[in-house]
């Protein structure tokens, strides 16, 4: 989606697409990552997500990258984390840049972000980034992730698949079929859950989706 559409979502407070705790998913997978403790992880599209107070808290550094600046900022302030930001035009970043203790955020453009600010990424966590591109667009970004990501790179990959037609994204379908389609080339995948979840999500139900999977999959960019 174009910018302005993330924008005005977070202005309108209209952030369903944001949890309230950490995915259980996260929880469930990401030993099986078989991590160390202080590698470095990356979290495109990050949001104001729990899920970086947890990977922070395994004792891993993480990098995030989010568009709006007010949900970085609301980010540290609901979890009164002090941070230094460094602007965009004071660093050699096209980013603004949000620091504290282990936790960095970028702030602005994911397409404008370098793999030299993620050089020393170890691991990398989508769970939130890959179902928000339209497919016209999700190409570009699996093509920007595989740039960042360094060879050997490990991560976890959650998205969602639909009848595309019965419902206006995002989140968007990304089905199976699609993922082995268009990352195999970069990355090992292996699919580690499937599951039904068309009854944990009332807004699929109440626009008589006739059904809904969430799936994990663990990848290792190629290289």
């Amino acid at each position: 989606m174009e910018p302005d559409f993330w924008h005005s979502k977070w202005n309108a407070e209209q952030i369903g697409f944001h949890l309230s705790e950490v995915n259980p998913l996260l929880i469930k997978h990401w030993s099986m990552l078989d991590l160390a403790q202080d590698c470095q992880v990356f979290v495109p599209l990050c949001g104001k997500s729990l899920d970086l107070c947890y990977l922070a808290e395994l004792g891993h550094k993480v990098v995030g990258c989010e568009l709006n600046q007010t949900a970085v900022e609301q980010f540290f302030a609901e979890n009164s984390f002090a941070y230094l930001m460094t602007p965009a035009n004071e660093s050699i970043s096209e980013l603004n840049r949000f620091d504290a203790r282990d936790i960095t955020l970028y702030q602005g453009d994911l397409f404008s972000l370098t793999s030299e600010e993620l050089s020393g990424v170890d691991a990398f966590y989508d769970r939130a980034a890959l179902i928000a591109w339209p497919e016209a667009m999700r190409l570009a970004y699996v093509e920007k992730l595989t740039e960042l990501l360094p060879p050997k790179s490990v991560g976890l990959l959650v998205t969602l698949d639909y009848p595309q037609e019965a419902l206006k994204g995002p989140p968007f379908a990304v089905s199976n079929d699609w993922v082995m389609a268009n990352m195999a080339d970069d990355f090992e995948l292996e699919l580690l859950s499937c599951e039904d979840v068309l009854n944990e999500n009332p807004r699929f139900i109440n626009k008589q989706v006739p059904w809904l999977t969430e799936s994990v999959y663990q990848l290792k960019r190629r290289g």
